[in-house]
């Protein structure tokens, strides 16, 4: 039983994976159209951008198709991974390559899935269990759109974020709320504390070096972060962990010279990374850290 639903959880993280490709290409092709209407007048802009979303970029009404020559995919063109073996990584139709982001995205989208739930933390013997880990996988593959989004363009969309933010708060608030013995404060005071060390430390940052530092959409994703979480400790271990993270990733471009100190790098996924180890080993880093470390001094 339990072997049958890591693979029906691993089949729907590869569905999602597939999904968060074909979603942050809509969402750039979208911003692109609207930056387009835009910039040619005020008026044609208004009446162009209502509209565009529900043209052949709409996430929800939209055809899938080849990202070169706009042909639409069939469906045994969507299967994934198999879809991008069968035809050796190319188009079906006009032959152009199709990049490994696809793939991989898909097996890692998969493979996150089954860890959440081999190593979830939380149990799942009751309903907010239950409601917490369904939660999470929504947010898990936001969190995967957001790492290809930002390491393709730079850029945390707010498209993404916000709705991350909101569903976030919601379970925040849930799990405040209804806890055995009634509303739990302390858990509340937790999670506002939490909300400053995940984001208002990046805001902080933000301000002193007027945005020359850090984006401001860092600050929007600590925000999800520091909902989700709701634990100081654990915050703090994100920002930690995301800084090492991110020093194992520069520090050799840096020596080979394919970076240098004026290179731009999107600490957004650095972040994501580090939130999703810590969201299911975190407590149990900080406990292994809290018997075997401090208490050696």
């Amino acid at each position: 039983m339990i072997l049958m639903f890591i693979v029906l959880i691993g089949f729907l993280g590869l569905c999602l994976g597939s999904f968060v490709n074909a979603l942050v290409w809509r969402i750039y092709m979208q911003d692109r159209l609207l930056q387009k209407a835009e910039s040619k007048s005020a008026k044609k802009s208004q009446k162009k951008s209502t509209n565009i979303r529900n043209q052949k970029y709409s996430i929800l009404n939209g055809r899938s198709m080849c990202t070169y020559c706009k042909h639409e995919l069939s469906w045994y063109d969507l299967i994934p991974v198999v879809s991008w073996l069968s035809v050796g990584g190319k188009c079906r139709y006009c032959k152009k390559q199709i990049s490994w982001q696809y793939p991989v995205v898909e097996v890692t989208t998969s493979l996150l899935f089954v860890m959440s739930y081999i190593f979830w933390p939380l149990g799942l013997n009751s309903w907010l269990d239950i409601l917490s880990f369904g939660v999470w996988l929504i947010l898990l593959t936001g969190f995967m759109a957001l790492i290809v989004y930002d390491i393709r363009w730079m850029l945390l969309p707010n498209r993404l974020v916000y709705p991350m933010a909101v569903l976030a708060l919601v379970l925040a608030i849930v799990n405040i709320i209804f806890q055995p013995g009634g509303i739990d404060f302390v858990l509340a005071v937790n999670t506002l504390t939490s909300l400053f060390i995940a984001s208002g430390i990046f805001y902080i940052i933000f301000w002193l070096s007027n945005g020359r530092w850090i984006g401001g959409g860092d600050i929007k994703i600590g925000i999800v972060i520091g909902l989700l979480l709701q634990d100081p400790a654990e915050s703090f271990l994100v920002l930690f962990l995301a800084s090492i993270i991110g020093t194992v990733v520069v520090v050799p471009g840096l020596l080979t010279g394919k970076l240098t100190r004026s290179s731009k790098i999107p600490f957004g996924p650095f972040l994501i990374v580090a939130t999703i180890l810590v969201y299911i080993f975190g407590r149990s880093i900080i406990n292994w850290y809290v018997g075997n470390i401090l208490l050696l001094k």
